[in-house]
């Protein structure tokens, strides 16, 4: 099958890109490369099968010229990362909805198939996980731009409910939470390689509030395979899934396995949400995926525990040259 990665240059985007890939798919990428690097394209260059073209989701016409190509769409091209969305809210917005749309159109006109990327934090303030994909959406004040991103992910994922509905369009919607792995970089505010290159280069972790807040982690490759089992099963379509891991650890005990992975002497330091991102900032105490429809449709996995995720990243970062490095 051909298939269009949308954000394909990205973290996620190029991991998957490589899986399908792997499996026999031929792969047009669509990125702007503003956040995603042609770096992490690298393996997938040297294939058969695949092309990149450069431009954003913005472009409809680009857009609709990619998806006629195509069989298939995984939608994942966005602006994401808490920094980036709460510096430039109204691009979040735009690139998020609006090229959402376009993709969405286009797919419906052109019969293909759309897995939509949405995200953990479209459950917003909802004080109860684990979260179902059912429950209900608990979003804050508009006037605040920690909710741009929550509020154009739920709205994309209206808009592919609103095409399946009405022109028949074949689409599964999936919930990532807290996916972590190679290429992911802490510029954006990503907790796990800002730890990761802190503790390295023997400087302070910054954990961001009391630490007590809890997440659950789940290895790129793991969240990719469940991706293209949900895409292989048709009981998927029409649903939104959670993709996740079930086991939760609060922020302050993930600072101390990065640093005891790193064998690092590196202090860490507790810094308020204001003094960190510059306003004040609601966050969410525990994030948790209930994960009885994903088991459902794609049986029981095995992933990877996040003790050895995090000695990969060290171990990653310590064979990377240090001279000259930046701070994210």
């Amino acid at each position: 099958m051909r298939v269009l990665v949308t954000g394909g240059a990205g973290f996620i985007g190029s991991h998957l890109s490589e899986a399908l890939l792997a499996r026999g798919d031929e792969v047009l990428c669509l990125d702007d490369l503003s956040t995603g690097r042609e770096a992490n394209l690298e393996l997938c260059r040297a294939q058969t099968g695949f092309e990149f073209v450069r431009g954003s989701v913005l472009d409809e016409a680009l857009v609709a010229r990619c998806v006629k190509r195509v069989e298939g769409v995984f939608h994942l091209a966005a602006r994401v990362g808490v920094r980036l969305v709460l510096e430039q809210p109204s691009a979040t917005l735009e690139t998020n909805v609006l090229g959402t749309r376009h993709v969405l159109a286009a797919a419906a006109r052109a019969g293909a198939r759309v897995l939509f990327a949405s995200s953990s934090e479209v459950y917003g303030r909802n004080e109860h996980p684990p979260f179902a994909e059912d429950d209900p959406l608990l979003l804050g004040a508009t006037n605040e731009p920690r909710w741009s991103y929550a509020s154009s992910k739920a709205l994309g994922e209206g808009l592919a409910f609103a095409h399946a509905r009405e022109q028949g369009l074949p689409v599964v919607v999936v919930r990532f939470f807290n996916v972590v792995g190679p290429r992911q970089r802490g510029s954006y505010g990503m907790v796990v390689p800002r730890f990761v290159r802190a503790a390295l280069a023997g400087e302070p972790l910054e954990v961001y509030g009391d630490g007590a807040q809890t997440r659950c982690f789940l290895h790129v490759a793991d969240a990719v395979a469940a991706v293209l089992s949900l895409w292989d099963e048709p009981r998927a379509r029409g649903q939104v899934v959670n993709v996740g891991s079930a086991r939760e650890l609060s922020i302050q005990a993930l600072a101390e396995c990065v640093r005891a992975a790193a064998a690092s002497r590196a202090p860490i330091v507790h810094m308020p949400y204001r003094e960190a991102y510059g306003m004040a900032m609601e966050d969410f105490r525990r994030r948790a995926p209930e994960l009885t429809r994903l088991t459902g449709l794609i049986g029981a996995r095995t992933i990877r525990d996040l003790e050895s995720i995090v000695a990969e990243l060290v171990s990653a970062g310590a064979a990377q040259p240090t001279s000259g490095a930046q701070r994210p």
